[in-house]
Formats: structure tokens, sequence, C-alpha cells
């Protein structure tokens, strides 16, 4: 993974929590936001660490094009920010994690590897946040012929997402093999014509495929 923060300290300690798991690597670390752009754009990092305040290019900008150059990678904002325009335009420009810097060792860590996994990790602050602003949003309709339509299962799958559960987790609790729940959430995903958890629970909340209810 790559780690990108403009303080070197805090890199350092990042660093050495994740680097005392066996299966984690940090391969290369950014002060800056072109700096890391450079380095996905070379190394095509599995994760990427993203403070959001950064020099030169802020990690909004910096998770944009990161996923620009390298689409695989999943961006982690770790930030000391949790005002909702920020968790919108960090999530907006390709994050599938948002967590603030005050979360405990373990749950970077656990973050990191779900996110590696095809996964979603919001703080439960952030997804408040996207309870918010999609109640403020005008319900709008999906153009799904029937052809389209969630099926069943489709739409079990798509409530647990809401809920911030894991393939894994997905797969254990509907007896399914992992394999089969990703096959669901791609699926669902062409489906809704969006490309991240996000967007699938925020389009399916306007939308009114799923409620407030299916995400508490």
């Amino acid at each position: 993974m790559l780690l990108v923060d403009d303080h070197p300290l805090l890199r350092q300690a990042l660093r050495a929590v994740l680097e005392r798991e066996g299966d984690l690597e940090v391969v290369a670390e950014a002060g800056d936001g072109p700096q890391a752009v450079a380095l996905a754009t070379e190394l095509k990092p599995d994760v990427v660490v993203m403070d959001i305040s950064l020099p030169e290019m802020d990690g909004v900008e910096a998770t944009k094009r990161v996923k620009e150059v390298s689409p695989k990678t999943a961006v982690l904002a770790l930030t000391v920010h949790d005002d909702e325009q920020t968790i919108a335009e960090v999530l907006s420009a390709g994050a599938s994690g948002y967590l603030t810097k005050s979360v405990f060792d373990n749950e970077v860590v656990q973050a990191v590897r779900t996110l590696a996994a095809g996964d979603m990790v919001l703080s439960p602050s952030v997804g408040q946040v996207l309870l918010r602003q999609a109640a403020r949003r005008p319900s709008r309709s999906l153009p799904l012929n029937s052809g389209e339509r969630l099926t069943v299962r489709e739409l079990e799958v798509l409530r647990l997402v809401a809920r911030g559960m894991s393939n894994s987790d997905i797969a254990a609790t509907l007896g399914l093999r992992l394999r089969t729940v990703k096959g669901y959430v791609t699926d669902i995903f062409a489906k809704l014509g969006v490309s991240t958890r996000t967007e699938a629970v925020a389009v399916s909340l306007q939308a009114g495929i799923i409620s407030v209810d299916d995400i508490r």
C-alpha cells in the first residue's frame, strides 16, 4: 500500500502499525498530492491511505487522479475532517473508505484489509452523513427495464451492503460462496449504473429501492 500524509512522524507511526501485520506491506510513502499520484501511477498499489490536508494538491483531487491512473487501487481517506462537504467530495472523488484519525490502530488495519478485498469502509459518523444527504435529496426513479430489475437475492445483498457488511460477511449471512456474492455486487453495480458501494447505497436510497431502515 501507499501512505500519503504531509507529516513524516504520522507516516512513520502508521507504517509501524501496518507493517507489524504479516500480510500488509507499505511499498511507498508520499508527502504531497502530486507525489502520491506519481507513485500510484508507477506502483499501482492495492490500497492508498490518503490524508486530505496536503500541500500542492489536496487529498480530494489526489484521490480523483489516483483513481484515474489506477482504477483498481482502493483509496482510504484517513483524516481529521468530518464535515459533510469534505466527506461528500472525497467519496465522490472515488474513495472507498473514510475514517477519522481518532480511530484505533486495529480499526485502520481492518479497514485496509477490507478495502483490499474490494469492500467499503465508513466510520459510523460518515454513514450518518450519507443518510442525511440522501434524505435531503429529492427521490428519483431509475430507468430499470424488466430485464434489469434487481432480483430478490440482489436486493438482499444490496441491503447488507448498505449496512456496511463486507462481501465475506454477506456470504456467511446468506450461506453463499464469496465468489457468488462478488458476482451479485457486480451485477447490482451494472444495473444501478454505479461503480462503488457508496454510490450504490446513495442511488438506491434516492430511488426508494432501499430505505433508511435498511441501513440502521
